[in-house]
């Protein structure tokens, strides 16, 4: 067995890659608002539960507790370059769908716009804000999820998220996703 060596570090978050996502809010078109949020993750699948973390002096933050929902929409490579700008820009000073040409589209159960352009929204309501320190965490039911047609396979109709060319983010940087090695359950399943 290798004996390895570890470095102790400060406390710290180290649980990388996030996904980079665009958080849309906001009730009228003077109101939309985009963050770039990497504090996001599932909760519970039944009922279907995520969570953003939200630093309270940000402009959304206002946003999302005054209409208790967002829309979550996942960004790709494409995406990357306006993800980073929205992450860099407040909305105080930007009215960032106009800035970066981004098309708000009406979602279905929430009152706040999907990003047209992005390859996944998942539209969220608010269930509860936690205090956590630094930031605030929103957790939210998930009450519809929307995909881009081209990313279900023709024959069998499966949602191919792996065509999305979907980006994460890790200490500062921006990766695309490798190439699938294993599937769930690979290492008991039985050779064939």
């Amino acid at each position: 067995m290798t004996n390895y060596k570890k470095r102790t570090l400060r406390a710290g978050n180290m649980l990388n890659p996030t996904p980079v996502v665009m958080v849309s809010c906001g009730s009228t078109l003077e109101e939309y608002n985009i963050i770039t949020i990497a504090w996001t993750g599932t909760v519970s699948s039944d009922p279907a539960t995520c969570y953003i973390s939200v630093r309270p002096t940000r402009h959304s933050y206002d946003i999302i507790k005054r209409n208790g929902c967002f829309v979550i929409n996942l960004v790709n490579k494409e995406l990357a370059p306006i993800a980073d700008w929205c992450g860099v820009k407040s909305g105080k000073d930007y009215h960032k769908f106009l800035e970066t040409g981004l098309t708000p589209i009406h979602a279905h159960q929430v009152d706040a716009p999907m990003i047209e352009e992005a390859p996944v929204n998942i539209e969220c309501k608010v269930k509860q804000i936690i205090p956590m320190g630094s930031h605030d965490m929103f957790v939210a039911e998930i009450v519809a999820v929307h995909a881009n047609s081209e990313l279900f396979n023709r024959k069998t109709d499966a949602l191919e998220l792996q065509r999305a060319n979907l980006v994460t983010y890790s200490h500062g940087h921006y990766y695309d996703l490798g190439k699938m090695f294993g599937k769930f359950g690979f290492s008991v399943e039985k050779k064939k």
